[in-house]
């Protein structure tokens, strides 16, 4: 998974912020309009979307919106459009943060490094009898560790992320094991398996871990 994903119709922009966030040291991919921005996504993934609101194609709210139905991945919405109802438009669909053009890179790359830094600083996830130790990778039900893969931690991590909301089976393979594969289906199948049989009280009727059915899962 790309670190950030920079959606920007104005080519010389686009580079130029493209080599500032390489330069700090970020996995970065680029798109001119919003369509192609799309189909990057929700092939590749991403941790951070730096999205322009005025693009050829889908614009900004529009791609804002289909992320954040299957994806807390945070956004930073970029636009010269200054008035209070985009403003309020871009947080109301979900964006983690605003900034107007033309901004002065360094402010940019604060904001964005202020993201990462507020994601990362989350040390656990707790639902319930089900807590997450972020640092050490480790998975606790009522007290008592229970042992699990790093895929089964990372699977778990998302759809604990994502509380409520149902994740597409291609965005949740794509995002635990990176790419396409033809055994996506079968692979991810297992995996929810193995975690209900380790946390459900119930595997055959679990009341955590939902199938949603013909689309993907969803963790209650």
């Amino acid at each position: 998974m790309t670190d950030i994903l920079v959606v920007e119709d104005n080519d010389e922009l686009r580079e130029i912020l493209v080599d500032f966030l390489r330069n700090e040291g970020y996995v970065v991919s680029a798109a001119g309009d919003g369509d192609k921005a799309l189909a990057i996504f929700e092939r590749y993934g991403a941790k951070l979307l730096v999205l322009d609101i005025c693009l050829p194609g889908a614009d900004g709210i529009r791609i804002l919106e289909k992320v954040r139905e299957t994806s807390n991945t945070p956004v930073l919405m970029v636009s010269a459009r200054v008035g209070k109802d985009d403003k309020l438009k871009a947080i109301i669909s979900g964006a983690d943060d605003y900034i107007e053009k033309p901004y002065d890179i360094d402010i940019l790359i604060a904001k964005i490094k202020g993201i990462f830094k507020r994601r990362l600083a989350v040390d656990e996830i707790t639902d319930g009898g089900i807590r997450l130790d972020i640092a050490h990778e480790a998975v606790f039900k009522d007290g008592m560790q229970v042992e699990v893969t790093a895929k089964e931690f990372e699977l778990l991590r998302l759809l604990m992320e994502n509380k409520g909301q149902t994740l597409l089976k291609s965005f949740i393979f794509k995002n635990i094991w990176g790419s396409d594969s033809d055994s996506e289906e079968q692979t991810l199948t297992v995996h929810i398996s193995r975690l209900r049989e380790k946390l459900e009280k119930d595997p055959k009727k679990p009341e955590k871990i939902i199938t949603v059915w013909g689309k993907g899962y969803r963790y209650e």
